[in-house]
């Protein structure tokens, strides 16, 4: 018996999908339309309507959608936007893209979101958007930010890329704040083979000019009304998303039960467990447990053939790419220690339970060893 557990196996969801995705495949090879065209414009129409959205906009990667959703907005040099420094980078990079500054708040104990209260003392003159992301699929609280943004006469856009099918209130988060990204980098929820990202919107004018924006610009070929960028989606990437599409809300009640089983085993353990914040859905892209004792734990999973990962081990205002910044080390507490302690377990909905017990078997074997402090 093979007692290892990956931390992601992507081939698990591909295996009974293959035929039908490589039939959606081949009918692009025969259609011959590589760049946006019809399998694009069917996936638009299909996520929009999955979403509850008017506009879905395909797009090359979910840094592209953010980068777009700063130009949509006009965020340019000497404006601030406020973000989290406990996420992918790429949240980051989309406002230092125009030329903005980066204003990060520290986040949430429980969620590992942006802290609302933090955000309102945060917001200044210069203040054009606040960018939140719902990180490992846990919908932020979108109530008391939009009242921030409202207030101020400030932008909110959502990150979504770890988030899809992720609900707030029962509605879809992406389609809360004006804008939503999400990312179909092959790890995600809803995963293109190979790159992928979409911006949407229920703004006829912001859809009109990203749809402008990622084809260079241009409403007309050859003609170029502003400085634009080559984001298109690309065809065979909105046909295997397509296909994947129908199954994303069975993965995620597959997700949601990887997720219960988690937290019934683990629950004797000195771990802190995620929780889902009551009046959402989160996607269960993650699922991050917490200890002080994390390194120690992660080298006692992969010793036993478990897999699991680090998100993130190194917050983005300590990153060397953002030094100009001047944070410094203590400027976001709960940030730095989330780095420190965060350990993501397997998750995705081919985990089997024999396997989920397995990964709970090795972890309490480590608090039996090594004491629960």
């Amino acid at each position: 018996m093979n007692d290892s557990v990956p931390y992601l196996d992507l081939r698990a969801q591909l295996r009974p999908l293959r035929a039908e995705i490589e039939a959606a495949i081949a009918r692009v090879l025969d259609e011959c339309a590589f760049c946006l065209g019809p399998e694009v414009a069917a996936f638009e129409r299909e996520f929009a309507s999955f979403l509850g959205a008017r506009h879905c906009i395909g797009l090359n990667s979910g840094t592209s959608a953010l980068h777009v959703a700063m130009r949509l907005l006009d965020i340019g040099p000497g404006d601030e936007v406020i973000t989290t420094p406990f996420t992918f980078v790429a949240t980051s990079w989309a406002i230092t893209y125009v030329g903005a500054r980066p204003v990060y708040v520290d986040i949430r104990e429980e969620t590992f979101n942006i802290d609302p209260e933090q955000v309102a003392r945060a917001v200044t003159p210069r203040t054009k958007a606040v960018l939140a992301v719902h990180l490992y699929g846990q919908p932020c609280d979108i109530d008391a930010l939009l009242e921030i943004c409202r207030s101020h006469n400030i932008a909110l856009v959502e990150d979504a890329a770890q988030a899809h099918g992720a609900r707030y209130r029962g509605k879809y988060v992406g389609t809360l704040g004006g804008i939503g990204c999400f990312s179909f980098y092959p790890t995600k929820n809803l995963a293109a083979c190979g790159e992928g990202g979409a911006l949407v919107t229920d703004d006829d004018a912001l859809a009109a000019r990203a749809r402008a924006l990622r084809d260079h610009g241009s409403t007309r070929r050859y003609y170029h009304d502003e400085l634009g960028y080559n984001y298109r989606m690309e065809a065979i990437q909105a046909a295997v998303l397509r296909v994947k599409l129908k199954h994303l809300a069975a993965w995620n009640a597959a997700r949601q039960r990887v997720a219960q089983r988690y937290t019934e085993l683990l629950a004797d353990t000195p771990l802190r467990l995620p929780r889902q914040v009551p009046g959402t859905e989160c996607a269960w892209h993650l699922y991050v447990v917490r200890h002080p004792r994390r390194d120690e734990l992660r080298q006692h999973l992969e010793s036993r053939g478990i897999g699991c990962a680090l998100h993130y081990p190194l917050p983005l205002h300590l990153q060397k790419a953002y030094a100009q910044l001047g944070y410094k080390p203590g400027d976001f507490p709960v940030a730095e220690k989330a780095a420190r302690e965060c350990l993501c377990l397997p998750m995705y909905p081919e985990l089997t339970d024999e396997q989920i017990e397995r990964v709970a078997q090795v972890i309490k074997e480590f608090f039996a060893k090594h004491g629960h402090s």
